[in-house]
């Protein structure tokens, strides 16, 4: 059973923390625009101690890192829990967080992607209860007109039981830019959005529904084999109601995601799928002929699967991005390159 917490509302309570990696200097115009707007919208902001440095590739060290965010997802007061973006360290965390205490107290919504996702799935698998991944709070600043990112906080004032649904994007875009040169830049998606189905028949229309679980592959993968990432638990329990994985590959070699995708297979992550949603890839392709390209290799790694595969969904680092709720129940309609995406918080 997944717990559900409760809908944001003006006057919520948001504590923005960095689990991974903080936020220097050079991007604080930038943080401070994006808190000023949460103000701005009704929620009261409560800011870390962990977030406005970065030194090793975190806010902080691990321990303190953990020590906060556990504060964070305890304290009664506090509806959502926001970090400014991912990193590489959240893995650091894990063992130092008490999933027992997190089981049994009142859940809070964590929002973001990235390493993110590294927090988001262990807590849906371990404490039961639904994360969120999607925009982290740096992509949401004001003006942002993106109609899949505006969206977002909107999306938190669903109850449970409720749904909402989400149309895939017209345009996408492949960078953000430089947020120390313009701190106020948003979304401007010029690239026109086509999804497409891994099949035999690729035209054809596909409709499934389950739950949903995943993240970014980069960081997520070493959770496999663990209690943090036992995906194949979380297939079973499922059971009649089907599971969905979905996954981006943010800067993983063609090679590379092949072999993640293969040792994943091997835990049992791709059993018993009800279908699999594949983000856009950031990390680049290859330009020589002879060796394996991005898509060679999803076709090698996921064109066996008995279920239908999406690819290029909005989710992960090339933005925008759906909101999508671990554990909740999902409903995936595609036909001609489109996709919508009902979500139940049941």
């Amino acid at each position: 059973m997944i717990r559900y917490p409760a809908p944001l509302a003006r006057g919520s309570r948001i504590a923005v923390t960095a689990p991974s990696a903080g936020v220097g200097a050079d991007c604080h115009e930038r943080l401070d625009l994006v808190l000023r707007h949460l103000r701005e919208r009704g929620f009261e902001v409560v800011e870390g101690h962990c977030l406005r440095a970065n030194h090793k590739h975190a806010s902080a060290p691990a321990a303190r890192r953990a020590a906060e965010l556990m504060h964070c997802l305890l304290d009664p007061s506090i509806a959502a829990i926001l970090p400014p973006w991912g990193g590489e360290l959240a893995v650091e965390l894990l063992a130092l967080l008490d999933f027992d205490a997190l089981a049994s107290a009142p859940p809070s919504w964590v929002l973001g992607y990235s390493d993110t996702s590294t927090l988001l799935m262990a807590l849906t698998l371990q404490a039961r209860v639904a994360t969120a991944h999607g925009p982290c709070l740096m992509d949401l600043v004001p003006g942002q007109n993106d109609p899949i990112t505006a969206a977002v906080m909107g999306h938190f004032a669903t109850p449970a039981g409720g749904r909402f649904t989400q149309q895939s994007s017209r345009f996408w875009q492949a960078d953000w830019g430089d947020y120390t040169i313009a701190p106020q830049r948003v979304f401007t998606p010029q690239i026109p959005t086509r999804l497409a189905l891994l099949d035999v028949n690729p035209a054809r229309a596909v409709q499934f529904s389950g739950r949903l679980i995943g993240g970014c592959l980069d960081t997520v993968r070493y959770l496999a084999g663990s209690p943090f990432g036992d995906v194949p638990r979380f297939v079973r329990d499922a059971a009649d109601e089907g599971a969905i994985l979905y996954f981006e590959n943010c800067n993983l070699r063609p090679t590379e995601f092949l072999c993640v995708v293969q040792g994943l297979k091997l835990a049992g992550w791709f059993k018993g799928l009800a279908g699999v949603l594949v983000g856009r890839s950031s990390a680049g392709d290859v330009r020589t002929p002879e060796w394996l390209n991005q898509r060679e290799a999803i076709v090698s790694a996921l064109g066996d699967l008995p279920c239908p595969v999406i690819l290029g969904c909005d989710i992960g680092h090339m933005p925008p991005q759906w909101l999508l709720i671990n554990g909740a129940l999902a409903e995936v309609r595609y036909a001609d390159g489109a996709a919508q995406l009902t979500q139940t918080l049941r």
